[in-house]
């Protein structure tokens, strides 16, 4: 054996001290007493009492070594007398890993002990207790230095342990303390000198043992999902907000086949546009170039395509033709603006149609400002819209460029379309009801954010499928009764019939979802079926049955809804 050895005072008392050994087995070291190294029947043993002195001269002292499972005192021999080396018992079986230490003076110390010897410093000489007494020179025996760490070591090392242990309590092993020690400076000579071990391992592992383990959860990662509040409200409104021109221009329009062509020019505008919209948010992950060439060829597009479907369902009169061209501009315009993240000019640009309709409870604004407020507020969108569109156009091509495939594009029209035609039915004699459910999609598109961010930290938090399919099924859960609590004092306040209004609100909600997540075809054919089968109801049937609406609204959001637990609650689908 060689080299220092660190030892520290053991709770049973002064005299008893703890080693740990290099493969972490621990031995007891206690003194034994004068008495018990020197007594015993000198008659029985006088050669001993002759070599006794040459042991134990000037400053040395006989220790017992025991390992954790040895006796714990030394006993008698059997033959009445008292054993050799400082009083341990013969050997037996039972107590073969019996050892004895003791210290050695100064002239005994090799030359390599001499140089590390401190005032704290202890030197002995370890043999085996069943050896026969020899020359403390003999080869049987070795030296080592022991030294006892001081009170103040033993406090700056439990100082050391509280300071580090912020960034100590999640190592998970001593290896990662030294190399934070060795990264906070800390040299041999300051783990000597000012600790008390050895090297910087020895004092690592004397922090790793004072330090608890603690393993803290890592800080959470920012919402990639975070939705826009004020856009969303944005967003709410000026889906709602174009509906005031129909209350100014209403006595312009309103002849034998005028409300049959808004309605039919407006159903074939959402579905142009949401086809429109997916295939430029396609382009759109390309660049906003890419995305604005899409709009720019698709918007005009759709304006001339609803026109001419209301032009064809009869002979409006000049003003109801004009009112419908007017505003299938609108709606292809405002769907270029709205993709492009430009809600704030769309709103501005409504301004004089919102100061026209705002004054009609006080003041009657005459059939000029009637027609006049709601075309500046067209042309102001017109202008916004090109403008925009050519701020994209002069943006750089993106390299490599992939044009989508209009057919994927195309359950989405069809989605627009059935989405127009429900809330066609129950506009029928809901037509306030309508208005509620046309500001509720700001809402609505902010609730799909959450969904999404949501189902993302439950992702994180679960470690098991069945885990995360109930968390799912709660967030689901929630954002839909979320989107659905407003709505039912609105339909009371406004008298409408609330059952039909929820079911259907539940339905596109539902449809909305399952498409931001590229799940168009399902909720698209669904819808279309529902649609059908409500509007087959209200042509045949022309008094309005809230109960047929309700069914098939019902049924759709049934089905949606399964579909959603089915397919959004596997975590491939928010990875």
């Amino acid at each position: 054996m060689s080299g220092p050895l660190a030892l520290e005072p053991d709770d049973a008392g002064d005299d008893a001290l703890s080693l740990r050994l290099a493969e972490e087995r621990t031995v007891a070291l206690r003194t034994v007493p004068d008495e018990a190294a020197s007594s015993g029947t000198r008659k029985d043993h006088p050669a001993e009492d002759d070599r006794a002195p040459a042991r134990r001269d000037g400053d040395d002292h006989t220790l017992a070594l025991r390992t954790a499972g040895g006796p714990a005192r030394s006993s008698p021999a059997p033959d009445g007398g008292h054993a050799r080396n400082g009083g341990a018992s013969a050997p037996r079986a039972t107590d073969d890993r019996t050892l004895a230490l003791r210290t050695v003076n100064s002239r005994r110390v090799p030359s390599w002990a001499r140089d590390e010897r401190r005032a704290d410093a202890l030197t002995v000489a370890l043999r085996r207790a069943d050896d026969p007494a020899k020359s403390p020179r003999t080869s049987n025996e070795h030296t080592l230095a022991l030294w006892l760490p001081r009170h103040g070591q033993r406090e700056a090392v439990d100082r050391l342990a509280a300071d580090l242990a912020d960034r100590a309590g999640a190592a998970v092993h001593p290896y990662e303390i030294a190399a934070l020690l060795e990264s906070e400076g800390l040299t041999g000579e300051a783990v000597r000198e000012q600790y008390g071990h050895k090297n910087l391992f020895s004092l690592a592992a004397a922090v790793y043992d004072r330090v608890p383990r603690s393993f803290p959860e890592p800080a959470s990662p920012p919402d990639p999902w975070r939705p826009d509040h004020v856009r969303c409200l944005l967003r709410g409104l000026l889906f709602a907000l174009p509906g005031l021109a129909h209350l100014l221009t209403a006595r312009l329009w309103q002849s034998g086949g005028g409300l049959t062509a808004l309605v039919v020019a407006g159903l074939v505008s959402w579905a142009w546009g949401q086809a429109l919209g997916h295939r430029a948010y396609l382009r759109l992950a390309s660049g906003r170039r890419e995305a604005g060439r899409t709009l720019l060829a698709g918007a005009p597009v759709g304006a001339v395509l609803a026109t001419a479907a209301g032009a064809l369902t009869g002979v409006p009169g000049p003003g109801a033709a004009l009112f419908t061209a007017g505003q299938s501009v609108y709606l292809a315009c405002a769907g270029v603006l709205l993709v492009l993240a430009r809600e704030r000019l769309l709103l501005a640009a409504l301004a004089p149609l919102v100061a026209g309709a705002v004054t009609l409870p006080w003041w009657e604004p005459g059939p000029v400002l009637r027609a006049g407020l709601p075309l500046l507020s067209l042309l102001a969108v017109l202008v916004a819209a090109g403008w925009v569109l050519r701020g994209t156009l002069a943006a750089a091509p993106a390299p490599n460029a992939v044009r989508p495939r209009p057919v994927l594009s195309l359950p989405y029209g069809l989605f627009g379309l059935a989405a127009g035609v429900l809330v066609l039915v129950q506009g029928r004699w809901e037509p306030y009801a309508v208005i509620v459910l046309t500001v509720s999609m700001g809402p609505a598109e902010w609730l799909l954010y959450r969904y999404r961010g949501l189902s993302v930290a439950a992702l994180r938090a679960t470690s098991t499928l069945r885990g995360f399919r109930l968390r799912s099924a709660g967030i689901l859960a929630l954002c839909l009764l979320a989107y659905l609590a407003p709505l039912l004092p609105a339909a009371l306040l406004t008298g409408a019939e609330p059952l039909p209004l929820l079911l259907l609100a539940a339905a596109l909600w539902t449809a909305l979802l399952l498409q931001a997540f590229g799940t168009a075809w399902v909720p698209a054919a669904v819808c279309v079926a529902a649609a059908a089968a409500a509007g087959a109801l209200a042509l045949f049937r022309p008094p309005p049955d809230p109960a047929l609406l309700s069914l098939c609204c019902g049924s759709a959001a049934v089905l949606l809804t399964g579909w959603a637990l089915h397919t959004l609650g596997r975590p491939s689908a928010h990875a």
